[in-house]
């Protein structure tokens, strides 16, 4: 089996450093074939100095591309695209990997039954949260730092998309299925919300029938970014979050000449709205006062994406079908 680790960055040298020594000493049998591909996606920082010093190093291990198209779902398509591997495996400049994780997580694939997997996020260090914030239970908000991805210690299938920083498909998925969508994922352009590239993958693969295996052995460790435990980022996450939610759904069609995205605006400004507004503002605990705020940004995601597709008498946001899977 021929394995590709696909890795975008953008002005990450410190942590993308890092995140190469520790795939670096990854143990993996002598009968697979693997590599590392770091996208630079435009960077200006010292990132490829640094990935040229682990090719150095490393001989036949890295490889480098520049993908000067700004936004991370095109550099994620131009991996995809020069991968060598049969099996593509995904993660993030940010993180570091337990020595199994890459035989762990795309050994599963090597016999067809599954066509993708996802393993275990978990934390790279203790995180005491702040007094507004709930991890776990009901109004659980960790997801939106990427904390943690854990169905538990046993492999199943899994029952949601997997996330970028910890996920691995065959590459003929690519072929069948298109690559990630350009309008959606990390990128300059405001327009594009900036979640969901990477989970939109997955159940688009699971919405055609495929099979998604959970393996909690193939572990990475995430870290929690100080800048980002902040109300203010998690308000504009959520409100991208919501714009990608509405992105991603097919509308449907016109009924009596009227665009469903019209029904989607009015339906979610009168009822829906309404609704995360007196959650909201009725609730006295701190923790869940500031998730149903964030429900409420999130509806205003929706709401403010339905009317711009509305408006605009576009279907998705304005692209073609091949622009959009980036083929």
């Amino acid at each position: 089996m021929n394995v590709t680790v696909i890795l975008c960055t953008y002005n990450r040298c410190r942590s993308l450093a890092a995140t190469l020594e520790s795939l670096a000493a990854s143990t993996v049998p002598d009968s697979v074939e693997w590599e590392v591909l770091v996208v630079d996606n435009n960077s200006n920082d010292r990132t490829r100095e640094a990935v040229e010093d682990l090719c150095r190093r490393y001989p036949g291990r890295f490889r480098y591309i520049f993908e000067p198209h700004p936004g991370k779902s095109f550099a994620l398509n131009t991996g995809v695209r020069e991968a060598r591997g049969d099996v593509l495996a995904f993660t993030d400049d940010d993180v570091t990997f337990e020595r199994t994780w890459l035989q762990n997580l795309t050994a599963p694939l090597n016999d067809g039954e599954w066509a993708g997997a996802g393993g275990r996020t978990m934390l790279s260090h203790p995180f005491s949260p702040p007094r507004w914030l709930t991890l776990s239970g009901p109004g659980n908000l960790g997801y939106v730092l990427g904390m943690s991805f854990d169905y538990g210690p046993q492999p199943r299938d899994l029952p949601e998309a997997p996330c970028g920083a910890n996920m691995a498909f065959r590459k003929q998925m690519f072929d069948k299925y298109g690559f990630f969508r350009t309008d959606l994922g990390p990128s300059p352009n405001r327009e594009i919300p900036r979640s969901n590239e990477d989970t939109e993958f997955g159940r688009r693969l699971m919405a055609a029938g495929e099979r998604l295996r959970y393996e909690p052995s193939a572990i990475v460790y995430h870290p929690v970014l100080e800048g980002r435990v902040q109300k203010s980022f998690f308000l504009a996450r959520l409100f991208d979050m919501g714009r990608a939610i509405l992105r991603e759904s097919e509308p449907g069609p016109d009924i009596l000449g009227v665009s469903r995205r019209c029904f989607t605006f009015f339906k979610l400004i009168s009822t829906q709205l309404p609704i995360e507004i007196l959650h909201w503002v009725l609730i006295r605990d701190r923790k869940r006062r500031f998730f149903r705020k964030c429900q409420t940004w999130l509806t205003v995601g929706q709401i403010v994406e339905s009317y711009r597709q509305w408006r605009s008498g576009r279907k998705q946001a304005g692209e073609p079908q091949g622009e959009r899977y980036g083929a």
